[in-house]
């Protein structure tokens, strides 16, 4: 394996973002190898949804470089990253509550499509178009929501709206798929079913980094953890070392232990 090979598929480097005379993100380095589930986590305040903001080009950094697949994509716009392979879900729902289920789907596949929109008001590019249209019910079919399609969203309930905005971010194509705590507000047979669809996802060829609070669903699904502390990194490795190492344990006194226990592993 040559050190191309080995370069990571996501990387940041001395990553910072202030807010004013806060330090929200403070000299953060870490890195995303290609087919890997990576885990960032850590205690409330610590950063992480500043973190995927400056990834994810909402942000750009104060300073530091984030890179994609070796391309310095510091401060580049969300839509641009999108085209790249680089897509984000949300914590809160950013769906079209009045559409459909399939047309926000179709509206996630053209984030991957060059089809302009005039272009597709016209119907110039109607072939593209019948593409899209099937490629969103397959991303439907995936996450078990096909006979939901001709549903308006705002009938769905909230674990079907979070598969959902899954869906809408896989019909994207992307190569890197950021999730913005995709379980939260979930029953445990829904976090069950989440976690088996993300892997699922990862065995389609897409890198998974997710940014999470359920502790026993990141511990049981990631391959790698990057825990953050007050806007820096903590510590790094796979489940088990994050979970019993000293620091991560002292960092979570107080909120919720990494064991999700609510005590010390």
């Amino acid at each position: 394996m040559n050190a191309q090979d080995e370069r990571p598929i996501l990387e940041a480097r001395g990553l910072t973002r202030r807010f004013g005379g806060l330090v929200a993100v403070d000299n953060f380095s870490f890195s995303v190898r290609e087919g890997a589930i990576h885990g960032l986590i850590g205690p409330n305040g610590a950063g992480k949804t500043t973190t995927f903001n400056v990834i994810s080009g909402f942000y750009a950094p104060s300073a530091g470089r984030v890179f994609f697949r070796g391309i310095d994509i510091s401060g580049r716009k969300t839509s641009a990253l999108a085209a790249m392979g680089l897509v984000r879900t949300f914590q809160g729902s950013t769906l079209f509550q009045e559409f459909s289920v399939l047309d926000n789907v179709r509206v996630g596949r053209h984030l991957g499509t060059r089809a302009g929109f005039l272009s597709r008001l016209l119907g110039t590019d109607r072939p593209l178009e019948q593409a899209a249209g099937e490629e969103a019910r397959e991303a439907l079919a995936f996450f078990g929501l096909e006979e939901l399609a001709d549903e308006p969203v705002s009938n769905l309930p909230h674990g079907h709206q979070r598969m959902l905005g899954m869906a809408v971010a896989l019909a994207a194509e992307p190569q890197v798929l950021l999730l913005d705590e995709p379980f939260t507000g979930m029953n445990p047979e829904e976090t069950r079913r989440m976690m088996t669809l993300v892997r699922r996802i990862r065995d389609r060829g897409v890198t998974v980094m997710l940014v999470e609070h359920d502790m026993q669903a990141v511990m049981n699904l990631c391959d790698i953890i990057t825990v953050m502390n007050f806007g820096a990194l903590l510590v790094e490795g796979e489940p088990e070392a994050v979970r019993n190492d000293p620091a991560v344990i002292e960092a979570y006194l107080g909120s919720a232990a990494p064991d999700g226990s609510g005590h010390a592993a």
